[in-house]
């Protein structure tokens, strides 16, 4: 039997399967489910819980879990040889957290996602006790941001602190499914790893240590809550005996230490060295590289986090992407070709009309409390073309002004995420970004996922299988579909606009926060 190595991504929106055959280089097994649809129950929208409360973004864990058991219920359905599975390896999107007790029982019935903006307030206050943000830049190598984790931990501490103190384990997505892999209340593991951690903001990602100064400011007993962080490139269990018995899996099968969504979607992208660079067009945009040290933001905008393969990764993040895109095209009642239509029926620079897509709290720039500006537009301007217009090159243009403080200068993008597929985002990126942009087949996270397996299995069992190998075998660029810069004049001059805007209307005068005011007035 060939060996066989699983891929799975637990994202915002559902979850993904794939297997991967290193020795032939094909993708065997590939499958997906999507929360909202194949999970009604849960009552989830874009695999978020409804709620009033403006910037809440919570999830059940217990619906990734049963995602899981979805899709190998399918695979065992399909004849799929489960046993031949040497090992597992999960992707997670960053920052959720979940708390379990000593039993295995959730302390928190719901977990805060990576989008959830509710926790301002305590970023604010961990960042006044630690002595300001340039000495939290000093402690974990970034601001405190409501995306990040520690800020989800201390708003339970303040406002739920009966389950704070019932809490064991503090997990972040990939860790908790990981347990459950590995037995759950059966004796499952209880361990972290370096790249998905450093996005928790509390701990420095050039150091084996968590920051005793941060932990402390949220709760004295945190740290003793916090699982230990192993090796990104180890095996940390065997599967466990539920998942033997009810699906068929080999009881010698592995679970590798797993990572967030982002480091294996750089894996997953060919992006293992530097010089590449990987924009994630999904939920939020994301855009990194690989460096051989760390890279540490002064103003704590560029996220400073670990890789899953022992180098670091800095990584810009918005989040407002497909947010915008996905709602324009609902109002108007078109579909991605009509969108691609009208793109290339207006004009590159839309004459100079610009929006600022900040739809949701938004990460980069960071505006906590965001409110949406349209700029440059006569009242006659507000038309479908020009609207649709405005919504790509603003969400292209929010994303590069973050990307323009990262110290690389790249030889190719390389895109993921469902936008990739459109001509006109391509198109748009090479423009703004002023590099040949190009998509990349298959599966992102998940593919990077199984590749992380295939390589920390080999590390111990064929050392000539290397990570570089075995990404050449499955990495495939659509070198069709790649895209070359043609509007470098008049980008130059939007995203020279685009910067300076941004920055006065960001510029508090000390008297007001009109981000605020607007939050208030529309409840």
């Amino acid at each position: 039997m060939q060996e066989l190595f699983l891929g799975i991504d637990s994202s915002t929106q559902g979850t993904k399967v794939v297997c991967i055959e290193p020795d032939s280089g094909k993708s065997v097994y590939v499958d997906a489910v999507n929360y909202d649809l194949d999970l009604p129950r849960y009552q989830t929208r874009d695999g978020v819980i409804q709620a009033e409360q403006k910037n809440l973004s919570e999830a059940d864990p217990n619906m990734w879990i049963e995602a899981l058991h979805l899709l190998f219920r399918r695979m065992k359905q399909n004849g799929f040889p489960l046993g031949g599975i040497k090992a597992i390896s999960v992707s997670g999107q960053q920052h959720g957290l979940v708390s379990l007790d000593a039993e295995g029982n959730l302390t928190r019935s719901r977990s805060k996602l990576w989008n959830d903006y509710s926790t301002q307030k305590e970023c604010e206050l961990i960042t006044s006790q630690v002595g300001g943000a340039e000495q939290m830049i000093a402690e974990v190598g970034n601001t405190q941001r409501p995306g990040y984790t520690a800020g989800k931990i201390y708003h339970m501490y303040r406002h739920e602190p009966d389950a704070a103190q019932r809490t064991a384990t503090f997990f972040l997505v990939h860790n908790f499914i990981n347990w459950h892999l590995t037995g759950g209340r059966e004796g499952g593991v209880r361990a972290m790893e370096p790249g998905d951690v450093s996005g928790m903001a509390l701990r420095h990602p050039g150091s084996d240590q968590w920051s005793r100064t941060v932990c402390e400011a949220i709760s004295p007993d945190l740290i003793d809550k916090l699982p230990p962080v192993r090796p990104s490139d180890q095996m940390i269990g065997a599967i466990g005996r539920q998942w033997i018995e009810q699906y068929g899996f080999s009881p010698e099968c592995l679970i590798d230490a797993g990572s967030g969504d982002n480091m294996y979607g750089a894996i997953g992208t060919g992006n293992i060295e530097h010089g590449l660079i990987t924009i994630s067009l999904g939920t939020s945009g994301t855009a990194y590289t690989i460096f051989n040290e760390p890279y540490i933001d002064p103003q704590g905008e560029i996220a400073s986090f670990c890789d899953s393969t022992g180098k670091y990764m800095p990584l810009l993040c918005v989040s407002n992407m497909a947010n915008g895109y996905n709602k324009v095209l609902e109002i108007y009642g078109i579909d991605h070709q009509k969108f691609s239509r009208m793109m290339s029926e207006t004009p590159a620079g839309n004459q100079g009309r610009m929006l600022f897509p900040w739809y949701m709290g938004e990460r980069t720039p960071d505006l906590p409390q965001a409110a949406p500006l349209y700029w440059g537009f006569d009242l006659s301007d507000f038309t479908q073309p020009v609207i649709c217009r405005a919504v790509l090159e603003g969400h292209v243009l929010n994303l590069f002004d973050g990307y323009r403080r990262m110290p690389v200068s790249a030889k190719e993008i390389r895109l993921t995420g469902g936008l990739s597929r459109s001509d006109a985002w391509r198109q748009t990126i090479a423009d703004i970004f002023e590099t040949e942009t190009v998509p990349v087949k298959g599966e992102g996270a998940a593919l990077g996922a199984a590749i992380h397996a295939a390589w920390v299995y080999h590390k111990e069992h064929r050392a000539e299988m290397t990570l570089q190998k075995i990404t050449a075998k499955f990495v495939e660029v659509e070198n069709e579909r790649r895209k070359y810069p043609q509007n470098r004049e008049v980008y130059r001059e939007m995203k020279m606009a685009f910067r300076e805007v941004s920055h006065r209307v960001r510029k508090s005068s000390g008297e007001v926060d009109p981000f605020n005011i607007f939050n208030r007035m529309r409840g």
